[in-house]
C-alpha cells in the first residue's frame, strides 16, 4: 500500500517546496509515499474555466487505476480534527489496502468525471489555500496522522 499526492501543477515556490520536502522525507519513514505533478496546460488563454476542468480532469483520471481509492482535497469536502484524521486514515490502511491517491486541482477545481470517480472529499479547512500552500499543508497533516496512529509526541492534544 501507498500513497500518492496528485497536483495539477509544479511545486514553483521555493519555500513550499522546502516544507513539502521536509514532510516528504519524514512521511517516508512510514509510508511509501510520492508526489506526481501534472504539468500546467499550455495556451488556456481561450479556454473557458469548464475547457480547463474537462482537460485537467482528463489528465488527472490517467494518473489513477481503477482499484485506487482517490480522495478529492477539495473546498466542499469533510472536514476532520488531526485526531479523527488520524482515524480516518488508520482505517483505510487496516481495511481497506488500497493505494491512496489524494488530488490538489488546478485553479478551478474538478470536472465532473473527477468528481463522479471520487471516493471521498476532504477539506483541510473552511478558509481557502493557494493551491501551491496546500501540498505543505497536506503533507504536514499526513506526518502529523501517522505520529498520531504511532502515539510520538508531534501531536499535543
Amino acid at each position: 500500500m501507498k500513497i500518492t499526492l496528485l497536483t495539477v501543477g509544479k511545486t514553483d515556490r521555493d519555500w513550499v517546496k522546502q516544507g513539502l520536502d521536509i514532510y516528504v522525507s519524514r512521511l517516508k519513514h512510514y509510508i511509501p509515499f510520492s508526489i506526481v505533478e501534472i504539468p500546467e496546460l499550455k495556451g488556456v488563454s481561450s479556454l473557458s474555466k469548464d475547457q480547463i476542468k474537462t482537460r485537467e480532469g482528463e489528465l488527472i483520471l490517467k494518473n489513477v487505476r481503477p482499484s485506487d481509492d482517490l480522495i478529492l482535497l477539495d473546498e466542499h469536502g469533510k472536514e476532520f480534527t488531526s485526531v479523527e484524521w488520524a482515524k480516518i486514515l488508520q482505517d483505510k490502511i487496516s481495511y481497506t489496502g488500497k493505494d491512496m491517491v489524494f488530488v490538489i486541482g488546478g485553479a478551478y477545481g474538478f470536472s465532473e468525471p473527477v468528481y463522479k470517480r471520487a471516493d471521498s472529499k476532504i477539506s483541510l479547512s473552511r478558509m481557502t489555500f493557494s493551491h501551491q500552500m496546500v501540498r505543505a499543508i497536506f503533507a504536514e497533516q499526513l506526518y502529523r496522522a501517522f505520529t498520531i496512529m504511532r502515539g510520538e509526541p508531534y501531536h499535543h492534544e
